[in-house]
């Protein structure tokens, strides 16, 4: 493979519902291209792309993956990238170093929640996009209905360059509308008449592109309403116009299975779709956080983002980068820009699929692999001293369910540490939250079927096998009245003993810390056994006598008690605050708080009501509702995080896929009754199972 400059290079991350073929369609690509020799499929274990032991186990993409395909003087980079919403930070990957857009659409299934989700994220990138409607070969794909859907969700934008020709219930070829030829798959070496069935409808499709292209151009528009035809260099100027734009977005049709449409979508990429190095200049952020502006040529200082991190067992850390700016060689001295640490490059490679090819250096606009850096994570910069500077991160999905996760044995406790964090180098779209209170070790992925693959590379990859119970949700407990007690500690034991006395008052008070405060007077309990008092109060406010989680908003104030002047001890006193709490706890009026989370939901507005009404059974207070960009509501509510533990889920089968959510905490509340009886007769049995044990 020949080194390619940045105005030769053609970035596209492929996009769409799962299951519409964008995998299928890049083997067929590797395929027609014979970089490979046969067409791969995902669950037979022979694809270039979903190469992974847990996708063939799975049949679909789990993870991105590049594949490098020369084409006509052109180097297109396919970014292969997943269409469930459990894997959606592998797309952000993609689509934070893509400069365009291919989505594939079913023409069996038409417009899906991924194919919206699609054309909303390439839509906020403002890249270019082509639609490929794929599976024209299967029962009941139909290319019309198709078409009518994706016209109908996303505007006269869309416009067909393509559409097939159908006899007797089968795709037999193909019209080029831009052309008004007809290709038959039976003889493809040359074109034939457009049959005259489908004529009226060609010229109609050309009209749509006519008026497109003459919206980008006052020349064109004149010559337009004139009445006068385009030539041909008039056609592709005004066409690369409004691909460029975002005002025109072709749609080609064809099989991934049968080939077909291959050479064509080819051609439309590389004649259409604009290369890195006609975005000019390119943001970046100096070490103040200014925003500077980078060349996007060779001639400019070298910098590199990382975007994808995998961790090899036998090569070591694996970097995918693009070059922002300049070139990167193996002998240029690299710098990481967040972490202030240099970096050794042995050699540069493409990726393809999961093997890389070793190349001399990479322009600016490609997309490469570094192996064995030390110190880089995604998200990072690597540059030269000439230009210290850094690029925005890609903004992760944030996970939102968890599992506490428990090694099976003892003796995977470092392992599963080690295999852990790991697994979220590779995956910033994972979290592990470490919670002292409730000794838990809570993984966070986007669904179900995320944290599935976490667990299962874990067990496969890092030899460590866990147990998985629903987190602990962590209320409080706290007090409504007064009580004023004593507590008395007295040993005698044949030697020394022991001998502590103290009056404490229990009584509400702000703030999540208990407040301590002393009315001793006349020397009752000397000063030097406050902090022995304070102590022992404090540690029992860590287990509430109701249901044993830690207790908040309590004032406690020491006013009276005793001691001996030989017996008395720091520990006695101890002992006697505990005998205190004991005594005063109960007497208080105690009560169970739950935590309230603020939660912001994304919907298309036909669910709004769905929404609405599910908060309501979870006891949510729904605090407002707004439009955001794309016509979907947002809608705000403040809800008992003890009923969101599998939001995650349930949202997406409400909305059929079409929701988004986050939940953050904000805040306790007094737990009605039912919730807090069934709070404190759980924490009961617990605790009778534990005895038992």
């Amino acid at each position: 493979m020949r080194d390619y400059l940045a105005n030769e290079v053609r970035n596209i991350c492929l996009l769409g519902h799962s299951g519409s073929g964008k995998t299928a369609l890049v083997e067929s690509i590797l395929f027609y291209n014979k970089l490979t020799d046969r067409l791969g499929k995902t669950l037979d274990g022979n694809s270039a792309m979903d190469f992974d032991s847990e996708e063939i186990r799975r049949g679909l993409s789990i993870y991105s993956a590049i594949a490098p395909v020369e084409w006509k003087d052109c180097k297109i980079n396919f970014i292969d990238t997943p269409g469930y919403l459990d894997y959606q930070g592998e797309m952000e990957a993609g689509l934070a170093v893509a400069d365009n857009a291919l989505i594939i659409v079913s023409a069996r299934d038409g417009v899906q929640s991924g194919t919206e989700r699609a054309v909303r994220a390439a839509s906020a990138r403002f890249l270019p996009t082509i639609f490929f409607v794929n599976k024209m070969d299967e029962e009941n794909a139909s290319f019309d209905k198709t078409y009518d859907q994706l016209r109908e969700r996303f505007g006269k934008t869309v416009i067909p360059f393509e559409m097939p020709i159908v006899e007797n219930g089968a795709v037999i070829g193909s019209v080029n509308i831009l052309k008004n030829q007809a290709w038959y798959y039976k003889d493809l070496t040359k074109p034939a008449e457009v049959p005259a069935g489908i004529a009226a409808t060609v010229k109609s499709y050309y009209d749509q592109i006519a008026e497109a292209v003459a919206m980008g151009d006052d020349e064109l528009m004149e010559k337009f309403f004139s009445g006068e035809p385009f030539s041909d260099e008039e056609l592709k100027r005004g066409l690369m116009i409004g691909v460029r734009a975002g005002e025109i977005k072709p749609v080609f049709c064809g099989s991934a299975a049968k080939g077909t449409g291959i050479e064509r979508l080819l051609d439309l990429i590389t004649e259409y779709f604009p290369s890195y190095a006609e975005i000019k200049l390119v943001p970046a952020y100096n070490e103040k956080g200014e925003e500077v502006r980078l060349e996007t040529n060779e001639k400019e200082a070298m910098t590199a983002f990382v975007f994808k991190t995998i961790i090899d067992p036998f090569v070591g850390r694996i970097s995918f980068l693009k070059v922002m700016t300049g070139v990167l060689s193996s002998d240029t001295q690299i710098i990481n820009v967040q972490k202030d640490k240099n970096e050794k490059i042995s050699n540069v490679f493409v990726a393809f699929g999961k093997n890389q090819i070793a190349v001399g250096k990479l322009f600016t606009g490609d997309i490469g692999v570094v192996v064995k850096l030390q110190n880089t994570d995604t998200n990072d910069t690597l540059a030269t001293r000439a230009k210290m500077v850094y690029y925005k991160p890609i903004d992760f999905p944030k996970p939102m369910l968890g599992l506490a996760i428990w090694p099976k044995s003892k003796n995977d406790e470092d392992k599963l540490s080690t295999g852990i964090n790991r697994i979220l180098e590779e995956d910033p779209s994972a979290k592990l939250v470490k919670n002292a209170e409730t000794k838990e070790q809570v993984l966070y992925g986007l669904g179900d079927q995320h944290i599935d693959v976490l667990l299962s590379k874990l067990k496969n990859k890092y030899k460590v096998e866990v147990t998985t119970t629903e987190p602990k949700v962590q209320y409080r407990e706290t007090i409504l009245g007064k009580a004023e007690v004593q507590g008395k500690h007295k040993k005698q034991s044949g030697g020394a003993g022991q001998y502590g006395d103290v009056w404490v008052r229990f009584e509400p008070a702000e703030g999540d810390e208990m407040i301590f405060a002393e009315e001793v007077f006349g020397g009752a309990v000397p000063r030097q056994y406050f902090p022995a008092v304070e102590a022992g109060l404090r540690e029992c406010m860590e287990k509430g006598v109701l249901a044993g989680y830690k207790v908040v908003g309590v004032k406690a104030t020491l006013y009276d008690g005793s001691y001996h002047p030989v017996d008395s001890k720091e520990i006695a006193f101890k002992s006697a605050a505990r005998l205190a709490y004991r005594a005063g706890m109960p007497k208080a009026k105690p009560i169970i708080l739950e935590p309230i989370g603020k939660c912001e939901v994304i919907i298309p507005d036909e669910f709004t009501g769905t929404i609405i009404g599910d908060f309501n059974k979870r006891r949510g207070i729904i605090l407002g509702m707004d439009m955001v960009e794309g016509g979907d509501q947002k809608v705000t509510v403040e809800v008992p995080m003890a009923e969101m533990q599998k939001y995650a889920t349930e949202l997406r089968s409400m909305t059929q896929g079409r929701g988004s959510f986050y939940l953050e905490f904000s805040r306790y509340e007094h737990a009605p009754q039912p919730v807090a009886d069934k709070v404190i007769a759980e924490a009961a049995k617990n605790k009778q199972e534990e005895d038992e044990d």
